[in-house]
């Protein structure tokens, strides 16, 4: 019966020290940004980027903070450093070289037996070229060049960017930070902080592998001012990337036999509203080719428009009639052009955007 007991008594011992250990290998530094983006960089003009971190765990002694090249130079605090209290460590780049550079910087410390890594990254150049847009944007207290992204024409595998130019108009330093990403969607602000009266780049990059199917896709993200900030509609950023599908892989006879797709217009003129909350005009399909028109797919771009499609399949010589109803309330508050996509099967038209103009 001792046996048994003390037999127990040893294996919580080992488990009491084993979580001992473990607590005091566990990481007990944080990083306000654990990777800073320098963005533009003059040659021959170092750079520093301030890394601001904290101490969550007992009191912290920094052994020493390595470099992975000569060209980067370390300042970091050599005394205690309390539990919860911050500090900054300094990561210098001497810029002698053209191009995107990407520094390390590890730190060594009594915090765990795995060193804390940071990272400094940019772009040297010879000069330094001003945005020659004008920013009639607002997004938090930055001024942007446009509030919206369109990924026009994608194909399956394509990874398309675009980029959108800011200016901090505030009287504080920013970092801001895309919000509310969509799984399809990855993006970075460089550089991580900028100072008022300068100007960054949002960069939105789209992975087309990840849309769900061919035609419209539509999100909106948000330009938070620092990591954590509240998500608004003055911060929003509209996004809509179209996915087309693959004609590639056809035979010369497969097109020779494929159905053809004629509209009476792409552009419907319904005038001015005056007094009508509504207007509407209708649009004629045809099918001359010799095989079978299928429509896949018919959305919006923009909320108040209505689309009414009398017959979506249409064998050779079937004729279709689209009506579009604009309405004006509704369109009064959009923000951006009223269309309508069309996604088919015709290898020579599986994309038809109709423009609505109305007043």
């Amino acid at each position: 019966m001792r046996t048994t007991r003390t037999m127990n008594k040893k294996k919580i011992l080992i488990i009491l020290l084993a979580a001992s250990a473990l607590g005091v290998s566990a990481q007990r530094i944080t990083a306000k940004h654990e990777v800073i983006d320098c963005g533009n960089v003059l040659y021959e003009q170092p750079v520093t980027a301030k890394f601001e971190l904290t101490n969550k765990g007992n009191d912290l002694i920094i052994d020493t903070v390595r470099t992975s090249c000569d060209c980067a130079i370390a300042t970091y605090p050599k005394g205690v450093i309390t539990k919860g209290n911050d500090f900054v460590i300094e990561l210098t780049f001497d810029s002698r070289q053209l191009g995107h550079f990407y520094k390390e910087a590890a730190i060594y410390s009594n915090a765990s037996d795995k060193p804390f890594y940071l990272t400094m990254r940019g772009v040297v150049v010879d000069q330094l070229k001003d945005f020659s847009g004008v920013y009639d944007f607002m997004l938090g207290s930055v001024r942007a060049e446009k509030n919206d992204i369109e990924f026009d024409d994608v194909s399956l595998g394509e990874m398309p960017s675009q980029k959108i130019h800011i200016v901090n108009s505030g009287t504080e330093s920013v970092s801001p930070v895309v919000m509310h990403l969509p799984n399809y969607l990855t993006a970075s602000v460089s550089p991580t902080s900028i100072a008022p009266g300068h100007g960054g780049v949002v960069t939105i990059t789209l992975n087309s592998n990840k849309l769900r199917s061919y035609g419209l896709t539509q999100s909106s993200v948000y330009l938070g001012m620092f990591p954590g900030d509240k998500v608004s509609d003055e911060k929003e950023i509209t996004i809509s990337a179209v996915l087309l599908p693959e004609f590639r892989n056809m035979s010369e006879t497969q097109l020779a036999n494929a159905p053809v797709m004629k509209l009476s217009t792409e552009t419907l003129e319904l005038g001015e509203f005056g007094d009508k909350s509504d207007l509407s005009g209708t649009i004629i399909i045809e099918n001359q080719g010799r095989s079978r028109l299928n429509i896949s797919s018919m959305q919006m771009f923009t909320t108040g428009l209505k689309v009414r499609l009398n017959k979506s399949r249409l064998d050779p010589g079937e004729s279709a009639k689209m009506k579009i109803t604009a309405y004006k309330k509704q369109l009064k508050n959009a923000r951006s052009k009223p269309r309508v996509l069309m996604i088919t099967n015709d290898p020579n038209k599986s994309k038809v955007v109709i423009h609505v103009n109305v007043k």
